[in-house]
């Protein structure tokens, strides 16, 4: 059985649904799978987040890599685990979510803005580091923390993540990437959630080897 990063490894695109509802997100998920992604986050802030993962779960089983993001405290952490998620991703460092989110058995995602941040979070016991908003950070920092993180550090960079600019992140060795707004919204058509997903995707496969 593959393990959830070698899953993500293949289709490193991390869908971010924010503001999903639970009446739509069997819906979204289906275009994105069908675009070929592989990889679904449905934030904490969205209405009835927990019926929105319990339904993915049920839907695509161990098609898609279920991720609960915003997760913010313990209680969310917990909450999450329940519901089905696999990852639980925060756009905060929060060393009690990451040691909790371990001790559940789950990949911890923590979202990193600084090197302390970065070297703190992998202290606690971090699987991916989020850098997050990335397109405040930039390349340059990514390419700075790169060279100081420990070889197998995974980044995930996410926020500002475009088809366009998609192989400049990947080409600095970046493990995942998360596209939020660029991908969906509440209230866009599926057909348009498709073409953006197919975009992107289309991007990654492209992309300079």
């Amino acid at each position: 059985m593959k393990t959830v990063f070698e899953k993500i490894a293949e289709m490193p695109l991390a869908a971010v649904l924010r503001g999903v509802s639970p009446e739509e997100v069997v819906g979204v998920c289906e275009e994105l799978e069908g675009a070929g992604f592989r990889f679904v986050e449905v934030t904490t802030n969205s209405p009835d987040w927990q019926d929105s993962l319990r339904r993915i779960r049920q839907k695509f089983g161990a098609r898609l890599v279920l991720a609960g993001g915003t997760v913010l405290t313990v209680q969310q952490a917990e909450q999450a685990a329940e519901a089905g998620a696999e990852v639980l991703i925060s756009p905060n460092f929060d060393p009690d979510v990451v040691r909790r989110t371990k001790e559940l058995g789950l990949v911890s995602a923590p979202g990193c803005f600084t090197p302390s941040e970065c070297f703190d979070a992998l202290k606690a016991g971090a699987d991916i580091l989020k850098i997050f908003p990335a397109e405040v950070l930039g390349l340059p920092f990514i390419k700075g923390m790169k060279a100081v993180l420990p070889k197998e550090t995974r980044l995930c960079p996410t926020g500002g993540v475009t088809p366009g600019n998609l192989a400049d992140f990947l080409r600095l060795g970046v493990f995942a990437l998360g596209m939020g707004s660029a991908l969906y919204a509440p209230g866009k058509e599926r057909a348009a959630i498709r073409a953006s997903a197919e975009k992107f995707v289309s991007a990654y496969r492209q992309r300079p080897h």
